[in-house]
């Protein structure tokens, strides 16, 4: 996102009371693009690149589609779709639109580089599809330029490294460049629209820019575009490749056909949705987005399009569990993800704050202490997420041991480091980032890394220390119960104990369960966890007449806005919903399953925090407005282990949970 489109938003949404002004939201609409290309194809036409940290080029900045007729333009993003859905189990986007009484229907489809925007409409009743594409080469919107080859229809916009293309199957009746925002527009108090006209002022101005307008027209009443993002490339093999690809998705059916093969493994809608937003957000190397980047300026928040190591490992260690149960073919992911972890791990056994995920590069971050030296900015829960991922894997297959022990003795050594002599993680940053202390969740990431490996078949020595370490974990913890609340803290901090309900404590339920498989849990551990769970669920319900779930934790004031109060958030919702599970399913309390199956519901199609595209926002106010990333990889993971848990022990009702798996 450039400083210009950022600006653009600012103006047109700053008077909104449940939007964060110079954000790219991707609220609306559908993303496309299962390898290292990631497009958002809006509900109201626009395409936009959220590729840059997958594939390290930018792309499509901003955009704007529409068609001509009897020499006036309708522009998409005047018109209300009819309907907007992936194609089946597909990542091809399929939108109708109504323009006034005409029937358009359009096809989007990103497979490898490329994009595909095919549209069919009546024939005769549309003239040329008009298309405005800002493109930001190298993440620039200046000292950029354009070439045009008329006789293939090709336009080239390149700054030094990357190189963009965009490409239509029937040529161009018009295209040219298109100036971006001078100084004074920028300044100025109202935005700018484009595309501007097709005239410019200077011969020089249409070739020094990434902004380009175009007339594509309609032939047998379809139409065709392909932009495609090179880095360094052969230029005139790039123009012959596009020339054949245009022609070659020139029919729908064939564009239909490529979808196939990015089909998403799994029965049930709500499985399938979560395997497509976890394949979108991936890279090709196995790591993954946290969630597509609204926010590069880190204007609101410090963006999302990198690598944490404790969402993309509890990820990992979900979609393990998960295959295990629903039997979906994803050892290839597995494998990946362990590979990434290797090649990341540091010297002292961690795994830093956050990561380029295509190549596993130290990226922009606030809490690397343990790279600098000492300090609490470190964040020792991703190495404890990591690891319990590394035993898992390795458990699930021996012959996957040889490569993963020296990774997990590595690691292992680092967790040792950060635990401090009372048996409870040093002082640390929190799972949520926003404060500092000694917290439950930390404490619950370290005994549940320690009995996962004290449960796999590494050496004996590494699993007898690992069961030693987490039966100093597991006693330490009731350092952290707070008895007159009945809970275990928040952390612990300067002396004292924060008692507030934080929903990343839901955590020692799945820690617990790991620690049953090594030893044995004592009865008043038992009663306590079953206050700590009760008390928690109940604490941070909310409930609204747009909306039920869980908010984040007690006095969450993080981008609320005119609200006033915490926000619900999904990743805690799906967490209250797997840790019941869980719980059920330990200790034989039933009823838990029924309250696992409850915020189940919202988080399923139709339920009150799903969106239309089956995607999960991180964030959604009291009025039901969905805020921050989306979809947010996480909580998706999240629901798809619960409903596998759930399958695998019985208690999923099908009837009543619509999105459920195929029994």
């Amino acid at each position: 996102m450039t400083l210009r489109s950022a600006l653009d938003d600012y103006k047109r949404t700053r008077n909104e009371t449940a939007l964060f002004p110079g954000e790219r939201r991707t609220l609306a609409g559908h993303f496309s693009g299962t390898d290292d290309r990631l497009v958002h194809v809006g509900r109201d036409g626009s395409l936009r690149d959220f590729s840059y940290p997958l594939s390290g080029l930018y792309g499509i900045d901003r955009s704007r589609f529409g068609v001509s007729r009897d020499d006036e333009t309708v522009w998409f993003d005047d018109c209300d779709p009819v309907a907007q859905s992936y194609a089946d189990d597909t990542a091809l986007v399929e939108t109708t639109y109504d323009l006034e009484g005409v029937e358009l229907e359009r096809s989007d489809l990103t497979t490898g580089s490329r994009h595909v925007t095919h549209v069919v409409a009546p024939e005769g009743s549309v003239d040329a599809l008009e298309v405005f594409l800002a493109f930001a080469p190298g993440g620039r919107d200046d000292r950029i330029g354009q070439l045009v080859f008329e006789d293939d229809g090709v336009v080239e916009v390149y700054h030094r490294d990357e190189h963009d293309f965009l490409a239509s199957a029937s040529g161009f009746e018009t295209v040219v460049g298109q100036l971006p925002e001078r100084l004074p527009d920028v300044l100025g108090a109202e935005p700018v629209d484009f595309p501007a006209s097709d005239e410019t002022d200077q011969y020089e101005d249409g070739r020094l820019g990434g902004y380009v307008y175009a007339r594509v027209p309609l032939e047998n009443g379809t139409a065709t575009v392909v932009t495609d993002l090179r880095e360094r490339p052969d230029r005139d093999a790039v123009v012959e490749d596009l020339v054949d690809a245009t022609e070659r998705f020139d029919d729908r059916e064939t564009v239909r056909s490529i979808a196939d093969d990015q089909f998403v493994p799994g029965d049930g809608e709500s499985v399938v949705d979560d395997l497509r937003v976890l394949g979108l957000l991936s890279a090709d190397v196995g790591s993954r987005i946290a969630g597509p980047d609204f926010d590069p300026h880190y204007e609101y928040s410090g963006g999302y399009g990198y690598t944490w190591f404790r969402d993309d490992a509890e990820i990992s260690r979900f979609l393990l569990e998960s295959d295990a149960e629903l039997d979906l073919a994803l050892e290839s992911w597995h494998d990946r993800s362990a590979a990434f972890y290797e090649r990341t791990q540091r010297e002292d056994g961690s795994w830093p704050h956050r990561v380029w995920p295509d190549d596993g590069s130290l990226a922009p971050g606030w809490a690397n202490d343990r790279i600098r030296g000492e300090g609490v900015d470190y964040q020792a829960d991703q190495t404890g997420s990591v690891l319990s991922y590394l035993a898992a894997y390795a458990a699930a297959d021996e012959s996957r041991v040889e490569s993963v022990e020296p990774v997990v003795e590595c690691g292992l050594a680092s967790l040792d480091d950060t635990l401090g002599a009372d048996g409870l993680p040093i002082a640390c940053q929190n799972a949520w980032e926003n404060m500092a202390g000694r917290f439950t969740h930390t404490a619950a990431t370290f005994l549940h890394a320690y009995a996962e490996i004290a449960a796999a078949p590494f050496a004996s020595e590494i699993r007898e220390h690992a069961a030693a370490q987490a039966r100093i974990v597991y006693d330490s913890l009731d350092q952290l119960w707070v008895d007159d609340r009945g809970v275990y803290a928040l952390r612990a901090h300067e002396g004292d104990l924060d008692d507030r309900l934080d929903s990343s404590t839901l955590a020692l339920v799945d820690a617990h369960r790991a620690y049953a498989e090594v030893a044995t849990l004592d009865d008043r551990r038992r009663e306590r966890l079953h206050g700590h769970l009760e008390t928690t669920l109940d604490g941070l319900s909310r409930e609204t007449d747009a909306v039920r779930g869980l908010i984040r934790f007690e006095g969450d004031d993080w981008r609320v806005g005119e609200q006033g109060r915490e926000k619900v958030w999904t990743v805690s919702t799906a967490w209250g919903a797997n840790a019941a599970a869980v719980f059920g399913t330990l200790t034989g309390d039933e009823a838990f399953y029924d309250r696992s199956r409850a915020l189940l519901d919202e988080l399923l199609p139709d339920g009150s925090l799903c969106l239309e595209s089956g995607y999960l926002p991180e964030q959604v106010f009291d009025d039901g407005t969905p805020d921050s990333a989306t979809p947010l990889g996480w909580p998706h993971a999240l629901r798809l282990a619960t409903v596998a848990h759930l399958e695998a022990v019985g208690e999923l009702d099908l009837e009543r949970l619509e999105a459920g798996i195929e029994a």
